[in-house]
């Protein structure tokens, strides 16, 4: 998978994704990634790339037209064709686990990092075929969300991460949170490991991680469980984790 990601600050992307599982998948050519400067499109000998908002108000907006250079060049430097040019933005759609894995199926992402006040809405009408946001909040560039989303689309792609099932096991991937982990030493001032996950019974193992999955949703995230349904033997077990907190 490629991913292109048009931002003022190319070094802070390319220098970020260096490290860890990204830096990892991209030496493996797992995943490929370039970053594109709209400076490098302005056609003024200031490299020009913003301008005061028409109708007023504070702060600047990026000019469509060193963005819409950038993302051509983008899409005529790699094949195959069909790449989806995502624009990083608090009014965009909610970042989810889903999602990403439905975006890891695509060759190609260009990932737009706005600056300032925004962008000129012609450009995003014209060349953007979504909107995604991290939440509602708001952070002073796309740099960061762009980093995200290529680190947490990275991870599904098959030989990235050392373990297959990591991915398949991480908090969200089947729609509910993780469940805790340990591991040694046996015993601590902390607290000891506890004996279900000692002795080997993979079949015990497997039905206390999937209640202490389905517990620690429920007392963390609720409204999770509300977009699902559960199987007879996830139901019984959310019941189970219920008593024993009511105990």
């Amino acid at each position: 998978m490629h991913f292109d990601v048009v931002s003022l600050f190319p070094e802070m992307v390319s220098g970020a994704a260096g490290y860890g599982v990204t830096g990892k998948a991209i030496e493996k050519g797992l995943v490929g990634l370039s970053v594109w400067n709209p400076r490098d499109y302005a056609h003024d000998r200031h490299k020009t790339v913003d301008d005061r908002p028409y109708g007023g108000g504070p702060g600047m907006v990026m000019k469509y037209q060193p963005l819409l250079d950038a993302v051509n060049d983008a899409k005529r430097s790699q094949q195959p064709d069909g790449a989806k040019v995502v624009y990083l933005s608090p009014q965009g759609r909610l970042i989810t686990q889903a999602l990403l894995q439905d975006a890891s199926t695509s060759p190609r992402l260009i990932l737009i990092a706005g600056r300032y006040e925004g962008i000129d809405e012609r450009f995003i009408e014209h060349a953007c075929d979504d909107e995604w946001s991290l939440g509602d909040y708001v952070i002073s560039g796309g740099e960061l969300a762009a980093l995200i989303v290529i680190d947490a689309i990275s991870r599904l792609i098959p030989g990235v991460l050392g373990d297959e099932e990591s991915a398949k096991q991480d908090s969200h991937a089947d729609g509910l949170l993780d469940c805790p982990h340990y591991t040694r030493p046996e015993r601590s001032e902390l607290g000891n490991v506890p004996e279900v996950l000692l002795g080997g019974n993979h079949a015990a193992i497997r039905r206390w991680r999937m209640k202490q999955a389905l517990g620690r949703t429920w007392v963390r995230r609720p409204d999770l469980l509300e977009k699902r349904e559960l199987s007879a033997e996830q139901d019984a077990l959310l019941k189970e984790f219920r008593n024993e907190v009511v105990k």
